[in-house]
C-alpha cells in the first residue's frame, strides 16, 4: 500500500492524491508513488479522465529539499532521470488529465502539473519555479515543459529569478486554463474530467498522442503521426458505433463502449 499517494476511482474519474502533510514536499517515496499511481491509472479501464490533487490547501512545494542536500553529483546523476520521469508520469497516461491546483505548487510540484492536459487553479495560488535560488535549475521537466507551454521568454523570466506568479498572471500567460475559487478548485476539476466519462477512450488517447508527439517534432512528421493514429482508430468498436449512430440519429449520440 502506497503511503502517500492515492488512485480514488468515483463514476470513472481518478483521483490521484498527494497527501503528505504539511507542504507535500516530494521526496523520493512520493515520486515513486505518483508514477505508480499514474502506472494503475493507465491500467484501469473504469478511469476514463485523472485529476491530480494535493488536498485543499497545498498542491505540491517541491521537492524535499533536506534529501536532496545529502546528494552529490554522482549520486544525483545516477537519479535524475527516475525523479524526471516520476514527475512525468502524469504526462504519459493516455486519458484527459487535469491538475487541481490549491495553494503552492512549486518546483517539482508545478513541474507535476505541468504534465496534466489541463491545470485549474484557485485564485489565490502561488506558482513558481524557484530552483535558482538554491543554486540549482529545474530538473522535473520544467525547463522543457514551461517553455513549451508558456514560450521561452516567460519560461526564463520564472527561471532566472525564481519568482512567484499569482494566479491572474498565471491565466494571462497560459500557465493555467481556469481559476476559481479556492474551495471550488476540486470540483471544477471533477466537472471538467466528468465529461470524458462516456467518450470515445481510443480516440481521446490517439488525439492526445496525436498532438504531444507531433508538437516536439516536425510538421511533416506530425502529420505522418496523425494519418497513422487517425486510420487506427478504423480498427476500434467506438469507431463503427460512433459513425452509425451518426447515420442513424445524428450528432452526439452514441454509447461508447470503450473498445
Amino acid at each position: 500500500m502506497a503511503e502517500f499517494v492515492t488512485l480514488e476511482v468515483s463514476e470513472g474519474i481518478g483521483t490521484i492524491r498527494l497527501a503528505r502533510p504539511p507542504m507535500n514536499a516530494l521526496n523520493r517515496q512520493v515520486q515513486e508513488e505518483i508514477r505508480a499511481a499514474a502506472r494503475q491509472a493507465t491500467v484501469d479501464p473504469d478511469v476514463k479522465a485523472v485529476i491530480v490533487y494535493g488536498g485543499e490547501k497545498v498542491f505540491a512545494a517541491g521537492a524535499d529539499i533536506k534529501e536532496m542536500a545529502e546528494l552529490d553529483f554522482v549520486q544525483m546523476s545516477e537519479i535524475i532521470a527516475d525523479l524526471q520521469s516520476a514527475l512525468g508520469a502524469i504526462a504519459d497516461i493516455p486519458k484527459p488529465t487535469v491538475a487541481a491546483i490549491t495553494g503552492y505548487a512549486l518546483g517539482g510540484g508545478l513541474e507535476l502539473a505541468l504534465g496534466a492536459d489541463r491545470r485549474i487553479a484557485g485564485d489565490n495560488v502561488k506558482l513558481g519555479v524557484p530552483e535558482i535560488l538554491l543554486g540549482i535549475i529545474p530538473g522535473g521537466g520544467g525547463t522543457q515543459r514551461l517553455a513549451r507551454l508558456v514560450g521561452p521568454a516567460k519560461a526564463k523570466d520564472m527561471v532566472f529569478t525564481g519568482r512567484f506568479v499569482g494566479a491572474e498572471e498565471a491565466l494571462a500567460i497560459g500557465l493555467i486554463d481556469q481559476m476559481v475559487a479556492p474551495d471550488e478548485v476540486y470540483n471544477a476539476a471533477r466537472t471538467w474530467a466528468a465529461q470524458f466519462t462516456g467518450a470515445a477512450s481510443r480516440a481521446i488517447a490517439a488525439a492526445k498522442a496525436a498532438i504531444d508527439q507531433g508538437l516536439d517534432t516536425d510538421l511533416d512528421t506530425g502529420l505522418k503521426i496523425e494519418q497513422h493514429l487517425f486510420a487506427s482508430l478504423f480498427a476500434t468498436d467506438d469507431r463503427t458505433i460512433g459513425m452509425q449512430s451518426f447515420v442513424e440519429n445524428g450528432p452526439g449520440k452514441a454509447k461508447f463502449t470503450g473498445k
